[in-house]
C-alpha cells in the first residue's frame, strides 16, 4: 500500500515506512530481510505456516488476534471510515441502512461498521456477537460483499456492484479519488503493530511481508 509497503511494479523497489520499519528491525537483529507480498485473506495463513517470519502490513491489533499472535508496541494508530462514489448521495453512517458495503477478506472492518452503526442507532443491534459475527451472514440493516484485495473492491465501487468500500482511513486514502469521498464518521480506533512468528527464528534471515504490487492511482483532496 502506498505509504505503508509498496512493490513499484516497473523496479521491483519495495518502499514506504513499513518498508523502513522491517529494514531497521533486520539490522538490529543482525539478519537480511526478505520482503513476500501479502493480501489481508492471505498475511495469517503466511504466518501461521512459516513462510514468512512476521507482518507488516497494516495489521492492526484485536483481542481475538492476540490469542494467536504477539504483538510489538504499536507503530500506527488508525480509524475505519468508509469511502463512496459522491453520486451515491452517502455522507453519513445513517445513509448505508440496507446497503451492500465491500469489505477485505479478513479485516474486522465490516464488523467494526456493523457496531459503530449500532452505537448510532442506526441498527437496533439484535443479534450481533462481536465475537462470532460473520459479515458473509450478516444481513440486519448492511449486508457485506468480501473481496480479495483493495483494487477489486474498488473496482465494484466503481461499477455500482456495492454502495460503499468500508477499511482503514490510511488504505482508503489511496482510493479517494475525484468524485470520491469518505463519509462523515470515523470509528474504530486501531493500533497497527508486528506480529512474529512464536517460533524463533532460526537462520541468520528473516521474511517479512507487505502489500501486493498494484498500481494505485494518489488520492486527491
Amino acid at each position: 500500500m502506498l505509504g505503508f509497503g509498496y512493490q513499484d511494479p516497473v523496479t521491483g523497489e519495495y518502499s514506504g515506512m513499513e518498508i523502513s520499519l522491517a529494514e531497521k528491525l533486520a539490522e538490529q537483529l543482525g539478519v537480511d530481510v526478505e520482503f513476500t507480498t501479502v493480501t489481508a485473506a492471505t498475511r495469517t495463513e503466511l504466518l501461521d505456516s512459516g513462510d514468512i517470519d512476521c507482518v507488516l502490513a497494516t495489521f492492526t491489533i484485536t483481542d481475538e488476534r492476540k490469542k494467536s499472535w504477539d504483538f510489538t508496541t504499536p507503530y500506527y494508530t488508525d480509524y475505519v471510515t468508509v469511502l463512496v462514489e459522491d453520486s451515491s448521495g452517502i455522507t453519513t453512517l445513517a445513509d448505508l441502512k440496507d446497503k451492500k458495503v465491500g469489505v477485505s477478506s479478513g479485516s474486522t472492518s465490516a464488523r467494526a461498521l456493523t457496531e459503530a452503526m449500532i452505537e448510532d442507532g442506526v441498527l437496533s443491534g439484535d443479534g450481533f456477537d462481536k465475537e462470532t459475527f460473520d459479515p458473509s451472514l450478516w444481513t440486519d440493516g448492511v449486508s457485506f460483499q468480501q473481496y480479495d484485495d483493495y483494487p477489486s473492491i474498488s473496482t465494484a465501487l466503481s461499477a455500482g456492484q456495492i454502495d460503499a468500500f468500508c477499511v482503514d482511513k490510511s488504505i482508503l486514502a489511496v482510493y479517494k479519488t475525484e468524485g470520491r469521498s469518505c463519509i462523515d464518521a470515523q470509528f474504530a480506533p486501531r493500533n497497527m503493530a508486528l506480529p512474529p512468528r512464536r517460533i524463533p527464528i532460526s537462520p541468520p534471515t528473516a521474511t517479512i511481508s507487505s502489500r501486493p504490487a498494484w498500481p494505485m492511482e494518489p488520492s486527491r483532496d
